[in-house]
């Protein structure tokens, strides 16, 4: 499945059965056995990288209610310690999306948490409905969804549920089930305490398992932050406008970017203006066969890119060129490329159905009650087109189990750290500001020029092992994070200027 611009505007992002001997951590008892774990690799869904692990799996009740009904396997892996003398506190690293796995998103950044992993282990759970625990995948129809109304949307819909109804009941693969599973692991375990990552998504994971397992958790990591209270979808293409704004008003601001393309916003409204009256064919090469793609390249794939781009400060380094390319030359290989790159890479992590369940339980629901200025979203390139499609998609899409608190405000005395980048266009700085205040011990880092997650940026990484080595937010060090940089832009297809 490659996802489709319609399907990625709606979506808010190998080891064989266990054998061996049960991990029983530090405190394994008769109620919770253990996992057995085998010797496994863990590989990103690109192929790009790989991380020796031992994996294992844990059997739940699909529905809590129901502990004689169906059970599924629960993913989990454990990256090792270096050290012989670890602490006995894990890093838990939870995944965003919702739709992606822990497993495979550690893969690609498992260098970020070296720092970490030299002194604790790593653990990993695929959330349920992700990855390797029962994953909710369905297949979209790229041509069928680039235009798609409301009808079309909801027979996708359906499709779509019929194809995991086989194997799950979507109405108990939602964030208040997924907090319960962690909590089952880390008893399975043995660990009496624990630390927590979450990025994106995965933050709104982290902060309810604090807000009900509060006594387990030593430090919690929330980057790219969701705070508890926030309904995501009215507001997202406004926040996506206002990061790409950012990105276009960094290049007019620096010598070679303004010098190579002038006004990056010209080019932009320019080519946002072209494509909305008339789509422009392009032949391009796929980027994993390398078979030439004819591809109308419109107004809703400029709107993909344009959105994924921003996402980071290596992509966006990418955008004022490929805009000036395609507005002044018609040359469309350089976003075109970039949409078939990231489109592919993007329907390889999510695991869609899941993401549907945590939207249409925890988020469309409040759409009505959440203000939304019809007018400011016609102004964006995303428009209206993401809150409509979710409401057209939840329509049909079953609600599940939530928790009575789920977007109630946090109040929590464990040590908190809350990473956001200033030009994220999903989970803007504010957000972290606004969590923080549901942490008694918060400290909230911006990253300048910055997208959506710092654990790839500079210093982040000695950030987070200093902060979960000492515990303290007030004697943190965080000076590096000032001499943090974006990427340059690139004034040429060679790369940025000398």
């Amino acid at each position: 499945m490659r996802g489709s611009p319609r399907a990625i505007a709606l979506a808010l992002a190998l080891c064989g059965a266990p054998v061996g001997a049960p991990f029983a951590g530090p405190a394994a008892s008769a109620q919770n056995p253990g996992i057995a774990f085998a010797r496994c690799q863990l590989v990103h869904p690109a192929g790009i990288a790989t991380v020796a692990a031992d994996c294992g799996r844990l059997r739940v009740p699909e529905d809590p209610a129901r502990p004689a009904g169906r059970r599924i396997e629960l993913f989990v892996a454990r990256v090792p310690a270096i050290s012989a003398r670890k602490a006995d506190d894990p890093l838990f690293v939870l995944a965003g999306g919702p739709g992606a796995a822990a497993s495979e998103f550690y893969a690609g950044v498992a260098p970020a948490f070296a720092r970490v992993h030299r002194d604790r282990d790593i653990i990993l759970v695929d959330q349920r409905g992700t990855g390797r625990s029962n994953a909710l995948r369905c297949a979209f129809d790229d041509e069928a969804m680039l235009e798609a109304g409301d009808t079309e949307i909801a027979a996708a819909t359906r499709r779509c549920l019929a194809e995991i109804g086989a194997h799950a009941d979507p109405r108990f693969y939602t964030t208040s089930l997924a907090v319960r599973d962690l909590d089952a692991v880390r008893r399975a375990l043995g660990y009496a305490r624990i630390n927590l990552y979450g990025v994106s998504y995965g933050t709104r994971v982290a902060q309810q398992y604090v807000r009900h397992h509060g006594a387990a958790v030593r430090r919690v990591v929330l980057d790219g932050v969701v705070p508890p209270e926030r309904v995501l979808g009215p507001d997202i293409a406004i926040d996506a406008e206002a990061a790409l704004g950012a990105v276009l008003a960094r290049c007019a601001g620096n010598h070679d970017c303004r010098a190579a393309f002038g006004d990056p916003t010209v080019h932009y409204r320019g080519l946002r203006a072209q494509l909305a009256a008339e789509p422009a064919g392009v032949l391009i090469a796929a980027p994993r066969t390398g078979e030439r793609v004819a591809l109308e390249f419109g107004a809703s794939h400029l709107a993909t890119v344009l959105r994924l781009s921003t996402y980071s400060a290596e992509q966006a380094a990418l955008l004022p060129l490929a805009l000036y390319e395609a507005h002044m030359h018609r040359n469309f290989v350089p976003l075109a490329g970039a949409y078939l790159q990231m489109t592919d890479t993007l329907a390889g992590q999510m695991a869609y159905g899941m993401h549907h369940s945590v939207v249409c339980t925890e988020d469309a629901p409040w759409f009505e009650r959440t203000p939304v200025d019809r007018a400011a979203l016609a102004a964006t390139y995303i428009g209206a087109l993401q809150l409509d499609g979710l409401t057209a998609l939840c329509r049909e899409w079953p609600r599940g189990i939530i928790d009575a608190d789920l977007h109630a405000p946090l109040a929590s005395e464990v040590p908190a750290l809350l990473l956001s980048g200033s030009a994220d266009p999903v989970t803007p700085a504010r957000d972290g500001a606004r969590a923080a205040a549901g942490f008694r011990h918060a400290l909230h880092v911006v990253v300048e020029g910055m997208g959506h997650g710092q654990i790839g940026a500079p210093c982040v990484d000695r950030l987070i092992a200093d902060f979960l080595r000492a515990g303290a937010t007030t004697q943190l060090d965080r000076s590096c994070v000032a001499r943090v940089r974006p990427m340059p832009f690139f004034t040429t297809l060679a790369g940025p200027g000398p």
